[in-house]
C-alpha cells in the first residue's frame, strides 16, 4: 500500500527478459535504500515491485510479462526515462495522498500541459478500463503519483489535473511529452462501491423489503432466542 507521494526518481535497466535494476537518482538514494529490505514493495511509477536484490544506489525486481505488456515500465525502459518512486506505507506514517495499492487499472495519454501562474494544469485520455473510476475531484494515480481530478468528462476518458510547481518538478510528469503513455490507477474505494452496487448483498431478514414484524416468534425462528 502507498500514498502516492514520490520520494524521488530513478532509471530503469534490464537485466534479463523479465528482471530490471531500479537505480536511484542521486537526490532518492537517501530516502529510498537505506529503508529497503529484501521482500519490500516499493511503487515504480505506480506499478509494485517487489525487492529481490539490494543494490548501493537501487534495487532488482522481476516483472512479468503481463506487467510490461500493461504498464508503461517497458516504454520507460526503452526511452530510458526516468520512473517514479516511493517505498511501501508504514504503520504510523502521514497519508497526505489517498491509499493506492501499485496496481495499475490501465494506460493513459498525456494530451498536454499548460503552465499557469501557480500551477500546471495536464490533461489525459483514460482506457476504459480506468475511465469509470474517474470523477470529479476525486482522487487518480497518475505514475504513481496522487492527483485530484480537476475535470472530467462525462464517461471520464478525459480529465485533466492541476499541478503544483514542486510535485510537477520533482516527478517524471516534466519529462513526459503530449502523446507518451502514463499508469493510472483509479481510488480503490470506487472499486469497491462499483462492486457493492453491481452485486448488492442479499437482505437480511429484516431488511426494508421485510414485512414481518419484530416479535418474539421471529426472534426465536432466527436464532436470536
Amino acid at each position: 500500500m502507498f500514498t502516492g507521494l514520490v520520494q524521488g526518481l530513478g532509471t530503469l535497466q534490464s537485466l534479463g527478459p523479465y528482471q530490471l535494476e531500479i537505480r536511484c537518482a542521486d537526490g532518492a538514494i537517501a530516502a529510498i535504500v537505506p529503508t529497503l529490505e529484501i521482500g519490500d514493495s516499493v511503487a515504480v511509477d505506480g506499478v509494485c515491485l517487489t525487492v529481490e536484490t539490494i543494490r548501493d544506489r537501487g534495487f532488482i525486481a522481476a516483472v512479468s510479462p503481463e506487467t510490461l505488456s500493461k504498464t508503461v515500465l517497458g516504454h520507460r525502459l526503452e526511452q530510458q526515462q526516468p520512473v517514479n518512486l516511493e517505498t511501501s506505507l508504514r504503520v504510523g506514517s502521514k497519508i497526505g495522498g489517498h491509499f493506492v495499492t501499485g496496481h495499475v487499472d490501465g494506460t493513459g495519454e498525456l494530451v498536454g500541459a499548460i503552465a499557469s501562474a501557480t500551477s500546471w494544469e495536464l490533461e489525459f485520455l483514460a482506457s476504459a478500463a480506468i475511465a469509470r473510476y474517474i470523477v470529479p475531484k476525486g482522487s487518480v494515480a497518475v505514475n504513481g503519483i496522487s492527483l485530484t481530478v480537476a475535470t472530467c468528462s462525462e464517461s471520464g476518458d478525459r480529465f485533466t489535473v492541476a499541478v503544483i510547481p514542486h510535485t510537477y518538478a520533482e516527478t517524471n510528469l516534466s519529462a513526459i511529452a503530449p502523446g507518451e503513455p502514463v499508469n493510472l490507477e483509479g481510488d480503490i474505494l470506487g472499486k469497491y462501491v462499483e462492486k457493492l452496487i453491481r452485486h448488492p448483498a442479499h437482505p437480511s431478514p429484516r431488511s426494508p423489503e421485510s414485512e414481518e414484524p419484530l416479535t418474539l416468534e421471529f426472534l426465536q425462528d432466527h436464532g436470536y432466542l
